[in-house]
């Protein structure tokens, strides 16, 4: 198992909360997960944990009223390195609030390796809109008309979307002229 990093940060207002610092892109977007990876969902359902929420660098974890972090805090570690080292599944928002987790992991990438990549290249990727699951993205520069901009959406954006946002329904490209094309 390839162990993700973590540091473990105390809340000093509630001593029953650590947030689980982690590196950037190996959780879903900021929100209270409707689905938790099985090790995290099992102490949730024992009652060892109360709460997990996840932000956009860190996985935070109540612990529940009575327990222990000396006790407990190394079997909710080793949970959190199962979950983040397979991958982190599940939802991170339900409902409405489905489309604003996976925008903000859209920009995420944008802003970041995705983006660096195609201004890398003299391109740019704008985020046009996200609604029922579906990401439009606009093409300028040099990736607007490039042959490869097929394979940046549907590899580098799209399979690093699924990871963490199973109800996507795709990638499409908005083309200036209004039309729209499939990835």
């Amino acid at each position: 198992m390839n162990l993700v990093p973590l540091h473990p940060q105390a809340d000093t207002t509630r001593p029953q909360r650590i947030r689980w610092v982690v590196p950037a892109g190996a959780v879903p977007a900021a929100g209270r997960p409707a689905a938790l990876p099985a090790p995290l969902a099992g102490m949730l359902a024992e009652g060892v944990l109360t709460a997990v929420v996840v932000e956009p660098d860190a996985v935070v974890t109540d612990l529940a009223p009575g327990r222990r972090w000396t006790d407990d805090g190394p079997r909710v570690r080793t949970a959190l390195h199962a979950a983040l080292s397979r991958g982190w599944q599940g939802e991170a928002t339900t409902g409405a609030d489905r489309d604003a987790a996976l925008r903000s992991s859209v920009q995420r990438l944008l802003d970041g390796p995705v983006g660096d990549v195609a201004r890398s290249h003299g391109g740019h990727i704008e985020l046009v809109d996200v609604r029922d699951g579906q990401v439009r993205v606009r093409l300028a520069g040099a990736c607007d008309g490039c042959p490869a901009s097929r394979l940046t959406l549907r590899h580098r954006i799209e399979a690093e979307l699924r990871r963490y946002h199973p109800h996507l329904a795709g990638v499409v490209a908005v083309q200036p002229a209004g039309r729209v094309s499939r990835t």
